[in-house]
């Protein structure tokens, strides 16, 4: 897969402070990326710089293998967390004078307005003034006025705030589909969960430097402890005797005909060996590895950091 999005080496210094200190990124096409880090990290100068709206010291930032210029923006679709919209103007005006900009002609920006307001059922809306919407609507109309002129790179600020669940569900599955569609999407937000639903990676900045990278299974995988969960029917004593020396029980619970047992690896034994030690003493009902959240991982990675730097 090609790369939308690649940085390298990626530096900005503001006066005396140094925003970004050698960030490397790269979003394929097709993929859900997750930018993540706490406040004051450096998310906001990167995304500025993606998006022209400040320069950049040193480094190299391409868009679609391309270095970014001054039509890289035309390739663009920037949702910012501070929503910026013209309230006194009318909704459908509004997007196609935010589609031309984009290079979109009118003809084609009508068109994809019509699509667009069916998809998020606001067809009867597009001859309101924005402030006669609720804020809700106001946020799909932003959300329009992002992804109107098929950008092959979307940028998404803390996209779900403002929703209700309903409609956040209807933008994640609108999201969901124009990923299937091969467009590029950087995510950056500090609702972990919806990083576990999306994203496929991530790169965790902090202090202007990336601290944690990956594909979210894998980091997952890598802060994992060992630890599983197995449903059974039988008998405790059964249970802990088949394990013998190769993995410690933490705990039982019981439920119905049913056990719940969580165990942790010795390191003396692998996985299958255990299964397989277990069968026949107990019926397994179900087995799955137990990982941490990644708002778990998020605060094992930047605390220790905040206390070392609070020592200094």
């Amino acid at each position: 897969m090609a790369d939308i999005l690649r940085i390298k080496d990626l530096y900005k210094s503001y006066s005396d402070h140094q925003a970004l200190k050698g960030v490397s990124l790269s979003v394929v096409s097709g993929q859900i990326f997750g930018l993540l880090g706490p406040n004051g990290a450096g998310k906001s100068t990167l995304i500025r710089i993606i998006n022209n709206i400040i320069a950049f010291d040193k480094g190299d930032v391409c868009i679609d293998s391309r270095p970014l210029d001054q039509f890289s923006s035309r390739e663009i679709g920037y949702l910012p967390e501070e929503r910026g919209l013209y309230k006194k103007m009318r909704v459908t005006e509004q997007l196609i004078y935010l589609a031309r900009l984009k290079g979109m002609s009118r003809f084609d920006a009508k068109k994809a307005i019509k699509d667009w307001f069916s998809r998020l059922d606001i067809a009867n809306w597009d001859k309101k003034n924005l402030e006669d919407l609720s804020k809700g609507m106001q946020q799909k109309i932003q959300f329009i006025s992002t992804v109107l002129h098929h950008p092959k790179l979307l940028i998404l600020d803390e996209p779900f705030s403002g929703f209700d669940p309903l409609n956040a569900q209807l933008i994640k599955d609108e999201i969901m589909r124009l990923k299937k569609e091969g467009t590029s999407i950087l995510l950056s937000t500090h609702n972990m969960a919806s990083v576990e639903e999306l994203c496929d990676k991530i790169s965790l900045i902090h202090h202007g430097e990336i601290v944690l990278d990956g594909r979210v299974e894998t980091v997952k995988k890598k802060f994992g402890a060992n630890k599983f969960e197995v449903v059974f029917s039988g008998t405790s004593q059964s249970f802990s005797n088949a394990l013998w020396i190769g993995a410690k029980v933490i705990s039982f619970k019981e439920k119905d005909d049913t056990i719940t047992a969580v165990v942790t690896l010795t390191g003396r034994m692998e996985i299958k060996e255990i299964i397989a030690s277990l069968i026949g003493k107990v019926e397994i009902l179900s087995f799955r590895e137990l990982l941490p959240s990644m708002q778990d991982i998020f605060l094992r990675v930047v605390a220790p950091k905040e206390e070392l730097i609070a020592n200094e």
